[in-house]
């Protein structure tokens, strides 16, 4: 049913009625219209009285000169508000002057005060003995009324103007803006593919930017979602990267060479890609304007250390890829301000199922073992790790995007739970209990991975509060199930491994495109060009 609201006029445009709020709204200003005129009457007397008793010292005495000035006030007063009431309403300001805006405000309400007090002096010299009013007063009188009567006529407008400064501040202020367009580096990933699901769910609009080595098969669900733009490009390449940024409100950079034995099958490469292309990217967000900044790290930073460790311990890397993801935190720290916020999550070691499952971590490749080898060995045993499932690694990323940016601006997270700090001997005894037909063999030979880590996440659980929703127990059943029921066909396959696919076919797709090349062709002998680089314009990266 529509609802109608009465018409002021008739069909003759004469006005029939004021409705009831504005009658109100009217009647309010006129009130307060008389109260500032007669404090200003009031005032103005009150200051001749003092200046009169402080300089003057007439010989009347102070008790006479008061009674001269409260009689002068009462002869007046009336007079003084009808008139200004008068010249007011003439003036529109009861009418019209809600419509004033500015300075025209303010030079409207200035000409209808002076002409009140002009009327008012002229009636004075006129009838001198009739309103006993001090001349010097009448012009105080007339100077308080003007600043009350134009202060309070402004005082909404100035308002409207401090809120609208401050909305567009608020506006313009990172702290403040909302994140719709969310570009995710490497989203196709063990981690990506588990994120993207998450974001799209959330009703961001999400865009990956990914050389897509393994195809589209990890986000095959997602393909096609109005709100998905997958941009197959190499994260290296400058003017990809810009092009990827165009719109984004936030970059969630998770890609990257990860793993030791990945990482070091191409020294070059992994610096390339891990540190180089980091840097690369950073720039690029940070000068479109980009606030929020989600870094993939690691707790292997950490390397092999003893105790507790949290976000102020020593950082001691023992591999290259370690190492990588801490002058990547370095690197970041240094850039992140105000505008340009950086967040790293140090994730712990991931185990369960994603888009894109690894078989090379710890967790799932006993469990894999055991299921189908029948047979799992675990060598030394007394490292420690901190396990994390990939759905939860996912849900802390989540987290630090929607969090305000006044918690996560330039800090580094721990990612997992105190609980899930295992050692690997105690992993390979609950996967064997999980699955009795496999035979556990625990050796005392002295394993390659010379990482030792226990953390503490105690930082990311009380300052934003995440907790992981699985457990060891519950992401090892996952596998369990996906083995026996062919939902993974085979662990062994190189796309489950990041070293194996690398070493099998993915090192020549990493290979840097020829228009990537720049700096090498800068570098080169110049007797080697056949033209002068003469007013040849390039960038140029310190």
């Amino acid at each position: 049913m529509k609802r109608f609201r009465p018409s002021a006029r008739g069909s003759g445009g004469r006005v029939l009625f004021v409705r009831p709020r504005v009658a109100r709204e009217m009647l309010v200003r006129v009130f307060a219209d008389i109260l500032l005129v007669n404090v200003s009457l009031a005032t103005a007397l009150v200051i001749r009285y003092l200046w009169a008793e402080g300089v003057q010292r007439p010989e009347s005495g102070p008790h006479h000169e008061f009674l001269i000035m409260v009689g002068a006030y009462l002869k007046t007063f009336w007079f003084v508000t009808i008139v200004a009431l008068i010249v007011f309403a003439v003036s529109g300001f009861y009418t019209r002057n809600r419509a004033y805006r500015g300075k025209h405000k303010a030079v409207v309400t200035a000409q209808a005060v002076t002409v009140t007090y002009l009327i008012f002096v002229a009636a004075g010299f006129v009838a001198d003995r009739w309103t006993g009013f001090p001349r010097f007063a009448a012009i105080l009188a007339w100077v308080v009324t003007l600043i009350t009567v134009v202060g309070a006529r402004m005082a909404s407008t100035i308002w409207r103007q401090i809120v609208a400064v401050e909305d567009a501040r608020r506006r313009t202020d990172p702290a403040n803006q909302r994140i719709r367009n969310v570009l995710v580096i490497g989203g196709d990933g063990y981690i990506g593919s588990a994120l993207l699901p998450l974001l799209l769910e959330r009703g961001y609009h999400v865009r990956i930017l990914s050389l897509l080595l393994f195809g589209t098969e990890p986000i095959a669900p997602y393909m096609g979602h109005p709100r998905l733009e997958v941009m197959q490009a190499d994260f290296r390449q400058v003017d990809k990267v810009v092009e990827s940024m165009r719109g984004m409100d936030a970059v969630i950079h998770l890609g990257a060479i990860v793993g030791d034995p990945a990482c070091a099958l191409d020294e070059d490469l992994t610096i390339d890609i891990n540190v180089t292309a980091t840097k690369l990217i950073a720039e690029v967000a940070k000068g479109h304007g980009v606030n929020r900044f989600i870094f993939a790290s690691s707790c292997s930073v950490y390397g092999a250390s003893d105790g507790v460790l949290d976000e102020r311990s020593d950082l001691k890397p023992v591999s290259l890829y370690a190492r990588s993801k801490m002058a990547c935190e370095r690197l970041l720290s240094s850039m992140s301000s105000g505008a340009f916020s950086v967040v790293s999550l140090r994730f712990g070691t991931i185990y369960g199922l994603s888009g894109r499952t690894r078989f090379d971590l710890v967790v799932n490749l006993l469990t894999a073992k055991a299921i189908v080898e029948g047979e799992m060995t675990v060598a030394g045993g007394s490292q420690w790790r901190p396990f994390l499932h990939v759905e939860d690694a996912a849900r802390a990323v989540l987290l630090a995007l929607d969090a305000p940016l006044s918690s996560v601006q330039g800090r580094v997270f721990n990612v997992g739970s105190d609980a899930q700090n295992y050692t690997i001997a105690e992993v390979g005894r609950l996967i064997a209990s999980m699955v009795p037909d496999a035979r556990l063999i625990e050796t005392n030979l002295p394993d390659s991975d010379r990482r030792n880590y226990r953390v503490s996440f105690a930082k990311i659980r009380d300052e934003l509060g995440f907790a992981p929703r699985w457990t060891l127990e519950t992401g090892v059943a996952q596998v369990i199930d996906a083995l026996l029921t062919g939902k993974v066909a085979d662990y062994r396959d190189a796309k489950h491994s990041n070293v194996k696919f690398l070493n099998e076919q993915g090192l020549p797709s990493l290979a840097r495109p020829q228009s990537i090349n720049w700096l090498e062709e800068l570098l080169r002998d110049p007797l080697e060009h056949e033209q002068p680089l003469v007013g040849a314009a390039a960038p140029i990266y310190d």
